[in-house]
């Protein structure tokens, strides 16, 4: 890893797209990646990788999470502990998202994604504060996103032993850790973007586009 010191300058060509799950952080992204010949980064694609590139350690509440069966992760524990608890909304791993950005050649630019990206991480990273931008969807907007996405019987929830109760719990998990964001940004002066079901999907590409400057 570069020194803390010389990581705005090294990643001078990377925008940040962070914010709640369901607020359409891939959609805008690959969009801006097509626009403008960048490479994309979708930092839930490489999850699998970084749980493999962690130990125990390194990664205390990721290893506990790998160990837990369904009911536990999902069903059993308050959406409150679930946002405490889960190493991906504490920062585990991040630096080897870091280490990743690194490797990558300094042309075309970067456009990175994904709700793993965390104001306080990321903001010491930023060459200049327009570079990163936090979306936060209304529990209506994820609501909207997910049904459309879901297909019934399919996804993790229906390897619960209660799908109803694990959705619930994960919507009001996710509420809350907008939420944070939202206060986490505020409180660092970061952007973000209010993403409501008004709001149609150009006009959100249009608004992520004139926060990067672009």
């Amino acid at each position: 890893m570069a020194d803390a010191a010389e990581l705005p300058a090294r990643l001078h060509n990377v925008f940040w797209i962070g914010g709640g799950s369901g607020a359409g952080k891939s959609t805008i992204a690959r969009r801006l990646a097509d626009r403008y010949g960048w490479r994309l980064y979708a930092t839930d694609d490489v999850m699998p990788d970084h749980a493999r590139r962690t130990t125990p350690e390194q990664a205390p509440r990721l290893h506990e999470f790998i160990t837990m069966d369904m009911d536990e992760r999902w069903v059993n524990r308050t959406p409150q502990v679930m946002l405490e608890t889960f190493h991906w909304y504490q920062g585990e791993g991040f630096g080897l998202i870091v280490e990743d950005l690194l490797r990558l050649p300094r042309e075309p630019c970067v456009i990175v994604e994904g709700f793993r990206l965390l104001p306080h991480l990321v903001k010491p990273l930023l060459a200049a504060p327009e570079h990163a931008v936090w979306l936060l969807p209304t529990p209506e907007f994820r609501q909207a996103a997910f049904q459309s996405r879901s297909v019934p019987g399919q996804g993790f929830v229906w390897k619960t032993s209660d799908p109803a109760k694990a959705g619930r719990n994960i919507a009001e998990r996710d509420h809350m850790f907008t939420r944070r964001l939202a206060e986490e940004t505020e409180r660092l002066h970061l952007h973000t973007i209010h993403v409501n079901t008004t709001m149609a999907e150009d006009d959100l590409t249009e608004r992520v586009t004139a926060a990067f400057g672009l």
